[in-house]
């Protein structure tokens, strides 16, 4: 029974490493190569996985996010 209990866990952490490591875009979001880890990436075309051209609206809306959201802290 136990060795039953072993193996079933063991191939559950298998599972779950080969899951981890096959995962597309761990950021949830479009960042190109190099960008750092975390919720937010640098503003502008260079910064996402298409490298699309921007206009200059689109530009400029993306370099103002996130500090053009309200808080609601009032």
């Amino acid at each position: 029974m136990l060795l039953k209990l072993l193996a079933l866990g063991g191939l559950g952490y298998a599972g779950y490493r080969y899951y981890e490591k096959n995962r597309v875009d761990e950021n949830g979001v479009a960042f190109a190569g190099g960008e750092p880890e975390g919720k937010f990436r640098n503003a502008g075309a260079a910064s996402t996985a298409s490298h699309d051209r921007m206009s200059s609206t689109d530009e400029a809306l993306d370099e103002t996010y996130p500090a053009s959201d309200a808080t609601a802290k009032y």
